[in-house]
């Protein structure tokens, strides 16, 4: 294990050296790579600084219970080679899960759009509920969160809602919620009491840079109209929003967030980059899980992955055969739990497939 973080510390000296060379801050994609990875290479010597401090406290635990001498601190020294013993374990298996490669995207911002599904009105209500859930989510974690474009269902909720999600590792953190969530409950237009099962499509994909993808502007028509929904006097009677189609592979971003037409215009180019970058990825990843067998890829967008049962009070995460009955905390955006576990298992597969040996 200290061989290995001994190449990982000589990586990390380069990165340290190479993050403050002219040459490299002025060249901004390498730069924003170099950053990235120092980020990471710093928890990981910060779990090697630990690993050796528990390995001297084992040697010099020893080395006390051998002399034997003082009664008093032969017992200290147990006790210290107890707890060094039992931390190590814990410590290697953290240190095998940092070691694996990280997905290049998972420190990007991220995009999330979330579509109403099978189930009518009560549908895009439930579009509503995951968009709050995850908007919660996203206030714990510090993350930055704005409203790109959305479309209303007639009862209330969503028939499409798109934000945008700014923080660290947001894409890494959000990108297996892609997919199918389905809701078991009884509607409010609901007479008979009976349950109803709806449905509602979540994408995440990772918030392109510039120099991710190029876009030529004769592939690009652009159409300005009229906000809609709330706004105040500027709805209906500017045309700030802003519509883009991408000629070639007939995606579409459209924004009418912002007043401004040249605001709203950039922020759906983001969208029109993002929306091609991940194009190209789900390829990849549907490739790569393929591969590995996972049972966790974000590649598939049709997929159920998860029903929230509200007559159980259940949240069932279909992929793993995860089941918590904790439905109303989870709603109110408390997630983490599910994160931790698809994470676990995604990091586990990676780890299997590197056949790595420490």
């Amino acid at each position: 294990m200290l061989e290995k973080l001994q190449i990982v510390k000589q990586r990390f000296d380069e990165v340290s050296d190479l993050i403050i060379q002219p040459d490299v801050i002025t060249d901004q994609k390498r730069y924003v790579q170099l950053t990235k990875e120092y980020k990471d290479l710093r928890i990981l010597m910060g779990k090697r600084e630990e690993y050796i401090e528990l390995t001297n406290n084992i040697e010099e635990a020893e080395e006390i219970l051998s002399d034997g001498s003082d009664t008093e601190m032969v017992e200290m020294a147990k006790m210290q080679m107890d707890e060094a013993k039992s931390r190590i374990p814990v410590l290697e298996d953290e240190i095998k899960f940092l070691l694996v490669p990280k997905d290049p995207e998972d420190a990007k911002n991220a995009v999330m759009e979330i579509r109403a599904g099978t189930g009518g009105d009560e549908a895009s209500i439930f579009a509503g509920d995951l968009f709050r859930m995850y908007t919660k989510y996203c206030e714990s974690k510090g993350w930055k969160t704005s409203v790109i474009d959305f479309s209303e269902g007639t009862s209330g909720g969503f028939k499409e809602i798109q934000m945008e999600i700014e923080g660290d590792d947001v894409y890494g953190t959000l990108k297996f919620e892609a997919g199918v969530h389905r809701v078991q409950r009884v509607p409010q237009t609901e007479t008979q009491g009976r349950v109803h099962t709806s449905a509602a499509t979540v994408m995440v994909f990772p918030e392109a840079e510039e120099f991710d993808v190029e876009i030529e502007a004769k592939d690009v028509r652009v159409d300005f109209f009229c906000s809609s929904g709330p706004g105040g006097q500027s709805v209906n009677t500017t045309y700030s929003a802003v519509r883009l189609t991408h000629l070639p592979t007939g995606l579409v971003a459209q924004c009418q967030d912002q007043k401004s037409q040249h605001k709203n215009k950039d922020k759906a180019f983001r969208v029109l980059r993002s929306r091609l970058y991940d194009l190209e990825l789900a390829k990849k990843q549907a490739e790569d899980a393929i591969k590995r067998g996972s049972m966790v890829t974000s590649g598939d967008r049709s997929a159920k992955i998860r029903t929230y049962n509200y007559p159980q009070g259940r949240v069932t995460e279909h992929r793993i055969g995860l089941t918590l009955y904790d439905l109303s905390n989870i709603i109110d955006g408390d997630i983490q739990k599910i994160i931790d576990e698809l994470q676990l298992v995604s990091n586990t597969e990676k780890l299997k497939e590197s056949g790595e040996t420490f």
